[in-house]
């Protein structure tokens, strides 16, 4: 029972810390020259940023920050570029995951008969698009 309820907790947290679906090349940063830009690229925004009058409130501020951050650090470092290992993984498949993924996510927060059931077609549908693709991919490479 602990364990169902530290999962539950575990899927629950996880869906809250969703990501944007930005990463910032941060190797970048370990040559000089980039880190340099970067560094003043982040004190011109922040500069601008003191300029602002203080009646807007912390938690205005603080989304000024974060934005300029964010801004800074796409303009200097550029965004991280994800390695594509399996030549057929393509929208199509991803779509397919992320099924995949919520109807597990509903599974665990509500575990009824109704939703195991979805989860084994969803699963099921996933894996026989995934087996396809690879096939079609493989023809197509003889």
């Amino acid at each position: 029972m602990a364990a169902k309820v530290r999962e539950r907790l575990a899927v629950s947290e996880q869906a809250e810390q969703k990501l944007d679906g930005e990463r910032f090349n941060q190797r970048k940063l370990n040559d000089l020259e980039f880190r340099k830009r970067y560094q003043t690229e982040f004190s011109n925004r922040f500069a601008a940023l003191e300029n602002l009058s203080d009646s807007e409130g912390i938690n205005r501020a603080w989304e000024n920050i974060r934005e300029d951050n964010k801004n800074s650090a796409k303009e200097s470092l550029g965004l991280h570029e994800l390695k594509q290992h399996k030549l057929w993984f393509d929208e199509e498949c991803l779509h397919f995951l992320d099924q995949r993924k919520q109807a597990k996510m509903q599974w665990v927060q509500v575990p009824s008969q109704r939703s195991v059931d979805n989860l084994n077609n969803v699963r099921r549908e996933a894996s026989r698009h995934f087996r396809n693709k690879k096939k079609e991919h493989l023809k197509a490479k003889i």
